[in-house]
């Protein structure tokens, strides 16, 4: 994972890594995940997406969005933007945060997705108890969707 200073698991009060494996092609599970517009079908903790910058409905390098997850409003910016191996943003605010993707291909035409997250600032400071678990099911959710979609077919 390419970690923005700061943001390197061992320099974060909350950090939550998760993993798959899909049976598709990591240039179709890429687009699932650049797909940004299309998230709230499929991903359940995912809602009012709004691009600030870029051309929906996919992320780019640079992209701004504004959506809401885990019951907040945050902001975000693709800050790794490696087609299709590795895809990551930043979120300031409250709660300073970096999520990462990583795909990896495997011998038999699949995939292995990873993601991780880590958090920064007062609230993960003062409640790295209940935030760890909390990413660590939301993204397990999100991986679980993620591979349904992708080895049903390409995103519409």
């Amino acid at each position: 994972m390419n970690w923005p200073a700061g943001f390197e698991p061992e320099n974060s009060r909350v950090h939550g890594r998760n993993e798959i494996a899909i049976a598709a092609p990591p240039e179709r599970v890429w687009r699932w995940i650049i797909r940004a517009a299309q998230w709230h079908e499929w991903y359940p903790d995912c809602a009012n997406m709004t691009f600030l910058s870029g051309v929906p409905p996919d992320l780019a390098a640079g992209t701004i969005f504004r959506w809401k997850t885990f019951g907040v409003y945050t902001t975000c910016t693709v800050a790794v933007f490696d087609p299709p191996h590795e895809i990551g943003w930043t979120a300031r605010g409250a709660v300073s945060a970096y999520h990462g993707w990583e795909i990896e291909p495997d011998a038999n035409g699949g995939c292995r997705v990873i993601t991780e997250e880590c958090q920064n600032g007062i609230i993960p400071a003062l409640a790295s108890w209940y935030l760890r678990p909390l990413v660590i099911r939301a993204h397990a959710t999100w991986l679980e969707c993620l591979k349904r979609m992708a080895e049903s077919d390409d995103p519409a």
